[in-house]
């Protein structure tokens, strides 16, 4: 079976276990565990950010940057195929007693005039906005990268409203592979950001949230509330160190290897995809509704030896990532050209 599912199944070489059972460790929640201490001040200056926490998921690393920065019945804007909208079981409003308000644009993106139109006045009658979030890279809209000047507009907005922002980077690595665009620059454009080291980077666990100071002292106690708070972590934040050595230039690979898929699929009849809209390593492609839609096509793909994941009634998502070489991508296309003819 070539798994195309996602990145986040990539299991950890050798190297990086060697790393994971040698790591020193402590107690986390104490706050005396250095391979932790040390990942965590790494990936805030990474992102020139005054202080991050570990958490055990993305989904965490979103939902506490949300809780740290809003109090309950505030409005945060998101994009309404976001990440937090679609994957995060309803946590906004679970865990942070917040409503959220649909920003639209292109592919995951909006402009500034998109939160101009959205931020509520100063009246007793709304919720006050207190957050704009924005993903980066955008899963839904395929990978999609955000244009550095249009995300600058957004925070500029956010900054001429009094509105804070955070960055869901859960492939920010991704983003700033393909764009060149540094992390740093990222960081800049931002209250808070998050990003994940078990998808494309290859580590088994984890995230991480920077920021400043206080909002992190929030974060941080957050996740204790939220039952995030982690003991001898050391092993798992020793992962994410290997990860961040030597997992983050090759991302490189796995878009040249989505760009090749992508081309592969655009040859086959009854398959609709752009493949200059493939700019990292998701790759999305919409299926005539003669094959039975998307449900029927990845049964059908799976039992031919390649794994993919259906994102809609005719809408099928394919990932390359680290566990998956070059050759293997070049006979999962020629498989799933085979199982549509």
């Amino acid at each position: 079976m070539i798994d195309l599912r996602s990145d986040t199944i990539t299991r950890p070489s050798a190297a990086m276990r060697r790393a994971m059972a040698e790591a020193e460790v402590g107690d986390d929640v104490f706050g005396d565990d250095p391979t932790v201490r040390r990942l965590e001040e790494r990936f805030a200056g990474l992102f020139g950010k005054a202080a991050a926490v570990f958490v055990p998921s993305g989904t965490m690393a979103n939902q506490l940057a949300i809780r740290a920065q809003t109090e309950p019945g505030d409005e945060v804007i998101a994009h309404a195929e976001s990440h937090v909208v679609h994957y995060e079981s309803g946590a906004p409003a679970a865990l942070s007693g917040v409503t959220l308000r649909f920003a639209d644009g292109p592919r995951g993106t909006f402009g500034a005039e998109a939160v101009r139109a959205l931020v509520r006045p100063r009246d007793t009658h709304y919720g006050p906005t207190a957050l704009v979030t924005v993903e980066n890279t955008h899963n839904r809209g395929g990978g999609r990268v955000w244009p550095i000047e249009q995300l600058r507009a957004v925070r500029e907005e956010c900054l001429r409203l009094g509105v804070r922002m955070h960055l869901d980077g859960a492939r920010i690595w991704n983003a700033h592979v393909a764009s060149g665009v540094s992390l740093a620059e990222y960081g800049s454009l931002t209250d808070t950001v998050s990003a994940c080291f078990s998808k494309g980077l290859g580590a088994p666990v984890g995230s991480a949230l920077a920021g400043d100071e206080r909002t992190i002292a929030r974060a941080r106690r957050f996740r204790k509330m939220f039952g995030g708070g982690m003991r001898q972590a050391g092993v798992l934040a020793a992962a994410c160190l290997h990860a961040l050595d030597h997992h983050v230039e090759r991302l490189a690979e796995d878009h040249a290897k989505a760009r090749a898929l992508a081309d592969r699929l655009a040859r086959v009849p009854g398959v609709t995809i752009d493949p200059a809209q493939v700019e990292t390593n998701l790759v999305y492609f919409e299926v005539d509704p003669r094959f039975g839609g998307a449900d029927t096509v990845c049964a059908r793909l799976g039992a031919a030896g390649v794994a993919v994941l259906s994102e809609g009634p005719h809408r099928v998502r394919a990932v390359t990532h680290l566990d998956v070489a070059a050759d293997e991508v070049e006979r999962a296309g020629e498989v799933m050209a085979r199982a549509l003819a």
